[in-house]
Parts: C-alpha cells; sequence; structure tokens
C-alpha cells in the first residue's frame, strides 16, 4: 500500500512528534508498504522517511524544486516527483496514495489536511483517512469538526476520516480498509 503522510516539516517540533513519525516510518517499511511525501528532510516528513529508509522501506518524495528554499530535501527517497506548484504537488499525492495519513503539522498540513476530505466529501476520492493524534495535538480542531457537524455544516467525521491516538490504530484502519 502507498501510504501519504502529511506533516510539518518544521526544525522547531517536539521531540514527542518526530519520535513518534520515526516509529510510523519503520512500521510502514516492516509492513511492506511505501511512504507517500512532501519530500522534506525534517520535521515529521523527514523523521518518518527516515524510519522508513532505516528499515530499508521505498519511498517516493513529491515537491516543487524551489521548496528547498524554505526545507532542505530528503536525498534518501527511493523516487522522486519534481513538480512546478503546490497544487500539482497535492494532485500526485493523490494520483499515488492508497490512504493519507495527517500528522502534526502547521498550515501547508492543514491545507492538504481540508482539501483531502473535501475531495472525499465530494467522492472524488475514497481514499482511507487518518489523522495521527499524536499527544492530542488535534483536539481542539476535531471539536470544532465536531461542532461544525453538530449544527449541519459538514457530514458527521466517521465518514471522512478517522482519528488514531496510536501507530497500532492507524495500522487497524488501514488493515481493515
Amino acid at each position: 500500500m502507498n501510504i501519504c503522510l502529511y506533516g510539518s516539516g518544521s526544525r522547531k517540533i517536539d521531540e514527542i512528534y518526530t519520535d513518534e513519525a520515526y516509529k510510523l516510518g519503520c512500521a510502514m517499511a516492516e509492513k511492506g508498504h511505501m511512504l507517500v511525501f512532501g519530500g522534506g528532510d525534517t520535521g515529521m516528513m523527514g523523521a518518518c522517511a527516515r524510519g522508513v529508509h532505516d528499515n530499508n522501506g521505498k519511498s517516493l518524495g513529491i515537491a516543487p524544486e524551489w521548496i528547498n528554499n524554505f526545507e532542505p530535501l530528503c536525498e534518501n527517497c527511493s523516487e522522486f516527483i519534481y513538480v512546478n506548484t503546490m497544487d500539482e504537488r497535492k494532485k500526485k499525492f493523490e494520483e499515488n496514495s492508497d490512504a493519507f495519513i495527517i500528522s502534526p503539522g502547521g498550515i501547508g498540513t492543514l491545507d492538504e489536511f481540508f482539501e483531502i476530505i473535501t475531495l472525499k466529501k465530494l467522492k472524488q476520492i475514497n481514499q482511507e483517512i487518518i489523522i495521527f493524534n499524536i499527544a492530542g495535538f488535534y483536539d481542539k480542531m476535531l471539536e470544532m469538526i465536531d461542532e461544525m457537524s453538530e449544527k449541519g455544516f459538514l457530514y458527521k467525521q466517521e465518514e471522512l476520516f478517522k482519528i488514531a491516538n496510536s501507530i497500532d490504530e492507524i495500522f487497524e484502519y488501514l488493515d481493515g480498509a
């Protein structure tokens, strides 16, 4: 299975998050899954990619070349696709992924997350979407989404995505998908 990871590339992330991202990468490689990601060498992306590579797994990085002005690109990818724009990048994520994991991140991660759940709501994709809620990172956002659902602004979240608080939960969802 090709699993797309959305997550921050920031170097300022607490180890509680990057340690879990590394372990997720290890588990992905051990289970024979390929990591599809934004190609970054730092933050959540870099930590997950290191876990994959340290366990002889495969990865596909997708990024515009100019992004390395903001963050270094991973040099250990099995394959790398260069695109011109962030929109092309997201389209390539969709085309090359069987499932999506949203790990802790910033504005870019939220952009990717809300776009992918919108596409699922509109039945343009049907891949599994899982929020990796490390240490309750997404609790407040999930409360807001619950309130939006309760007030009729969107479908119940269970129809759009799953929430996993551990790596084991992620693979319970994926193995059952």
